[in-house]
């Protein structure tokens, strides 16, 4: 059985699960996710705790059983705490500012690049434009933008300028070796 799967997803209290057919809506204090889940997954809830069923051990369904119920912790986990990405900002001159709620990226072009964020994401900036944070309760979408904003300049490994995450370390390369007699 799926290790995943077979876990139970606990409710908090302050978070109601709507289960309709094989819609799931979660609504916490943050906000509301809805997730149409595959038809052949079974989802109940008791006692404010959320089990996903499957109809047999065949490969397809194991699968989605684990991708089932990890989706809907993640929802849950959203609504109550919020999922947050923090980017590094590292180069001469490279920054990040906050124009109303879009962010302007000074990158090394030689015009500023504009992010505005979808419904659901805010950004936040800390440490004169070195640090974005990227908050939301839908956590692939968080993902995606900081993927997104992190594609703008990537680091590259001779003297680690670029956009990359809190917690990516670059590997470095040595530049030229010099001429040697």
């Amino acid at each position: 059985m799926s290790r995943i799967g077979k876990q139970p997803v606990t409710i908090p209290a302050k978070v109601q699960v709507d289960i309709k057919g094989n819609e799931v809506s979660v609504k916490g204090p943050k906000g509301q996710l809805t997730m149409v889940a595959h038809p052949e997954m079974h989802i109940k809830t008791e006692d404010g705790i959320l089990h996903v069923e499957r109809p047999s051990d065949a490969r397809r369904h194991r699968e989605l059983h684990g991708l089932t119920r990890a989706l809907i912790a993640n929802m849950v986990t959203g609504v109550t705490t919020g999922y947050r990405k923090t980017l590094v900002v590292e180069g001469v001159g490279y920054r990040a500012e906050m124009q109303g709620k879009n962010l302007m990226m000074y990158l090394g072009y030689s015009h500023p690049v504009e992010v505005i964020p979808p419904d659901g994401i805010t950004f936040a900036i800390e440490e004169r434009g070195r640090l974005v944070y990227i908050d939301g309760i839908d956590r692939q979408l968080v993902g995606q933008i900081a993927a997104n904003v992190r594609n703008l300049r990537p680091p590259e490994p001779y003297k680690g300028k670029g956009v990359r995450y809190d917690d990516e370390t670059i590997r470095r390369k040595a530049g030229k070796a010099g001429k040697g007699k």
